[in-house]
């Protein structure tokens, strides 16, 4: 999947949460973007012990060949996450998260900008009928349209729109 389609455009952002039969194999949408801010390393880093030099000190990542201070994937799978719900793909309609893959496809560091692009790979109906499981595979993008991250949710999703 590439991040954008022959037109060179990306595709749309959802409006409001897609239900389960809106969701067939095949849909993409893209997300907003955001930067990676030096208070959201230290926040994170801080906050949740992750306290390696290559995350907190300059010179240190400097010296492991890298030309800035990283930001842990976790972090960076966090923000992506934020994007795809702020954006609205499972507002009012996603009803449970059950897994993922992540491969990190390189680094991320502080005031690289994320975008999201989501492609919808799986999908199935639950026994209950009211609701199905989607999978999509999501690929992070930095500001330099280079891919940083992929991961792969697994969701349960309503059949219609609880409102």
């Amino acid at each position: 999947m590439s991040d954008t389609d022959n037109t060179g455009e990306l595709p749309p952002r959802p409006y409001r949460g897609w239900t389960f039969d809106e969701q067939p194999v095949g849909k993409r949408w893209s997300t907003a973007r955001r930067t990676i801010t030096e208070t959201d390393l230290i926040v994170y880093a801080t906050q949740f012990g992750f306290g390696e030099g290559l995350f907190l000190d300059a010179t240190a990542a400097e010296r492991a060949g890298y030309s800035g201070r990283l930001v842990p994937g976790s972090l960076v799978m966090s923000l992506a996450e934020g994007l795809v719900i702020s954006g609205g793909a499972i507002a009012g309609t996603g009803i449970a998260y059950l897994g993922a893959t992540v491969e990190v496809k390189g680094p991320t560091f502080v005031g690289d900008t994320l975008q999201v692009v989501a492609e919808v790979t799986e999908a199935r109906l639950t026994s209950r009928g009211d609701r199905g499981v989607v999978t999509t595979r999501n690929e992070v993008f930095n500001q330099h349209r280079q891919i940083v991250m992929v991961y792969t949710p697994t969701r349960m999703v309503l059949r219609q729109h609880a409102d």
